[in-house]
Protein backbone atom coordinates (compact mmCIF):
# COMPACT_ATOMS: atom_id res chain seq x y z
CA UNK A 1 0.00 0.00 0.00
CA UNK A 2 1.32 3.52 -1.08
CA UNK A 3 1.75 5.86 1.15
CA UNK A 4 2.24 9.88 0.57
CA UNK A 5 2.85 11.86 3.71
CA UNK A 6 2.87 15.87 3.20
CA UNK A 7 4.85 18.48 5.35
CA UNK A 8 6.92 22.03 5.24
CA UNK A 9 3.06 23.77 5.14
CA UNK A 10 2.49 27.09 7.37
CA UNK A 11 2.17 30.54 7.33
CA UNK A 12 4.01 33.81 5.96
CA UNK A 13 3.85 36.49 4.32
CA UNK A 14 3.41 37.48 1.09
CA UNK A 15 6.69 37.28 -0.97
CA UNK A 16 8.07 34.89 1.43
CA UNK A 17 9.11 31.69 0.67
CA UNK A 18 7.93 27.61 1.90
CA UNK A 19 9.25 24.17 1.18
CA UNK A 20 6.91 21.18 0.56
CA UNK A 21 8.02 17.57 0.81
CA UNK A 22 6.27 14.38 0.22
CA UNK A 23 7.48 11.33 1.56
CA UNK A 24 6.55 8.13 -0.46
CA UNK A 25 6.81 5.02 1.40
CA UNK A 26 5.87 1.74 -0.54
CA UNK A 27 6.08 0.25 -4.13
CA UNK A 28 5.82 3.38 -6.01
CA UNK A 29 8.02 1.87 -9.52
CA UNK A 30 4.85 2.23 -11.48
CA UNK A 31 3.82 5.79 -10.12
CA UNK A 32 5.87 7.68 -13.00
CA UNK A 33 3.50 10.97 -12.28
CA UNK A 34 3.74 12.53 -9.07
CA UNK A 35 2.04 15.60 -8.61
CA UNK A 36 0.97 18.42 -6.21
CA UNK A 37 -2.55 19.82 -5.84
CA UNK A 38 -4.06 22.38 -3.86
CA UNK A 39 -7.55 23.09 -2.70
CA UNK A 40 -8.37 26.55 -1.37
CA UNK A 41 -11.63 26.95 1.31
CA UNK A 42 -14.52 26.74 -1.20
CA UNK A 43 -12.80 25.45 -4.08
CA UNK A 44 -12.28 22.61 -6.69
CA UNK A 45 -8.66 21.31 -6.24
CA UNK A 46 -6.88 22.46 -9.09
CA UNK A 47 -2.78 20.52 -10.51
CA UNK A 48 -0.07 22.63 -9.21
CA UNK A 49 3.00 20.96 -10.33
CA UNK A 50 4.09 17.82 -11.55
CA UNK A 51 6.80 15.40 -11.92
CA UNK A 52 6.48 12.52 -15.05
CA UNK A 53 7.38 10.14 -17.00
CA UNK A 54 10.79 8.48 -17.13
CA UNK A 55 12.63 11.33 -18.14
CA UNK A 56 11.27 13.40 -15.19
CA UNK A 57 9.33 16.04 -16.82
CA UNK A 58 7.76 18.78 -14.96
CA UNK A 59 5.05 20.46 -15.16
CA UNK A 60 3.32 23.93 -13.92
CA UNK A 61 0.11 25.52 -13.92
CA UNK A 62 0.07 29.01 -15.69
CA UNK A 63 -0.21 31.11 -11.52
CA UNK A 64 3.04 29.58 -10.26
CA UNK A 65 5.39 29.36 -13.63
CA UNK A 66 8.66 31.18 -12.42
CA UNK A 67 7.89 31.23 -8.89
CA UNK A 68 7.65 27.24 -7.74
CA UNK A 69 9.78 24.90 -8.43
CA UNK A 70 8.80 20.91 -8.55
CA UNK A 71 11.51 17.96 -7.96
CA UNK A 72 11.98 14.47 -7.16
CA UNK A 73 14.76 13.09 -5.76
CA UNK A 74 15.61 9.30 -5.28
CA UNK A 75 14.14 8.34 -2.87
CA UNK A 76 11.00 8.86 -3.62
CA UNK A 77 10.73 12.18 -2.17
CA UNK A 78 9.01 14.84 -4.04
CA UNK A 79 9.41 18.85 -2.98
CA UNK A 80 7.46 21.71 -3.94
CA UNK A 81 10.03 25.07 -3.53
CA UNK A 82 7.67 28.08 -3.40
CA UNK A 83 8.83 31.15 -3.48
CA UNK A 84 7.25 35.01 -4.17
CA UNK A 85 4.55 33.95 -2.58
CA UNK A 86 1.29 35.61 -2.87
CA UNK A 87 -2.38 35.14 -1.02
CA UNK A 88 -3.91 33.46 -3.50
CA UNK A 89 -1.81 30.76 -2.92
CA UNK A 90 -3.33 29.86 0.11
CA UNK A 91 -4.60 26.37 0.10
CA UNK A 92 -4.39 22.94 0.88
CA UNK A 93 -1.74 21.24 -0.68
CA UNK A 94 -1.47 17.54 -1.12
CA UNK A 95 0.75 15.23 -2.87
CA UNK A 96 -0.82 12.57 -5.25
CA UNK A 97 0.59 9.61 -7.58
CA UNK A 98 -0.39 7.72 -10.40
CA UNK A 99 0.89 5.62 -13.39
CA UNK A 100 0.46 8.42 -16.23
CA UNK A 101 -0.55 12.27 -16.23
CA UNK A 102 1.16 12.67 -19.53
CA UNK A 103 -1.79 12.74 -21.96
CA UNK A 104 -3.87 15.11 -19.68
CA UNK A 105 -0.59 17.16 -19.46
CA UNK A 106 -0.11 17.26 -23.87
CA UNK A 107 -4.10 17.14 -24.44
CA UNK A 108 -5.76 19.23 -22.04
CA UNK A 109 -2.67 21.43 -20.78
CA UNK A 110 -3.63 20.49 -16.68
CA UNK A 111 -3.59 18.15 -14.14
CA UNK A 112 -6.64 15.62 -13.73
CA UNK A 113 -7.42 14.24 -10.21
CA UNK A 114 -8.63 10.70 -12.27
CA UNK A 115 -4.99 10.23 -12.96
CA UNK A 116 -4.15 9.74 -9.75
CA UNK A 117 -4.87 6.81 -7.22
CA UNK A 118 -2.69 7.94 -4.62
CA UNK A 119 -3.14 11.33 -2.32
CA UNK A 120 -1.51 12.62 1.22
CA UNK A 121 -3.58 13.97 3.68
CA UNK A 122 -2.47 17.65 2.93
CA UNK A 123 -0.75 20.34 4.54
CA UNK A 124 -2.26 23.99 4.99
CA UNK A 125 -0.09 26.69 3.44
CA UNK A 126 -1.33 30.31 4.38
CA UNK A 127 0.11 33.41 2.86
CA UNK A 128 -0.96 36.86 4.42
CA UNK A 129 -0.94 40.19 2.83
Amino acid sequence: QLQLVESGGGSVQAGGSLRLSCVVSGYNRNNHCMAWFRQAPGGKREGVAAVYGVDRNTYYTEAVKGRFNVSRDNAETLYLQMTSLKPDDTAMYFCAAGPNCMRAIQTLGVLVEIDFAHWGQGTQVTVSS
